[in-house]
């Protein structure tokens, strides 16, 4: 996938262990789904401890323990293709949280040897989400639509 370096949109899809959709885990569901549609990929997180909008506590502490941890499906993908899979997950999901949030994307791409990369990465050290018009002009807030 060439081109994909820049700013992206990173999802997070918070849920828990057990949540089912058709007879299987919901995350497995959700990345299976995300693969079937070509997204760039997506990594499901196990939390150690948690709490939704019940505010009951989820803790794998031998105590209290939970059989429905925490979980979150997280994927990147271009702004498009993000907002077109948000009305089937709606669906897929009962109860959770999803996050929408901007991500500088700098590395995409398979197991390379070192010989055959590219030399660096152009990274923006400030920290900033400001660029510059394409006149060359003064950098432009992405937000305000303003230096």
């Amino acid at each position: 996938m060439q081109g994909f370096k820049g700013e992206r949109v990173l999802m997070r899809i918070h849920i828990g262990e057990r949540d089912k959709y058709r007879g299987r885990p919901l995350y497995q569901a959700i990345v299976e789904l995300l693969r079937e549609r070509h997204y760039a990929g997506a990594t499901v997180l196990r939390a150690i401890m948690g709490f939704g909008s019940n505010s009951k506590i989820r803790t794998d502490r031998i105590e209290t323990l939970s059989l429905d941890l925490p979980v979150i499906v997280e994927c990147i993908d271009t702004e498009e293709k993000i907002e077109v899979i948000l009305p089937e997950l709606d669906q897929m999901i009962g109860g959770g949280l999803i996050t929408l949030e901007r991500a500088k994307v700098i590395m995409y791409r398979p197991d390379v040897p070192a010989e055959r990369r590219d030399d660096g990465w152009p990274i923006d050290i400030t920290g900033s989400w400001r660029r510059h018009d394409s006149d060359g002009g003064p950098a432009v807030d992405p937000d305000k639509g303003r230096p």
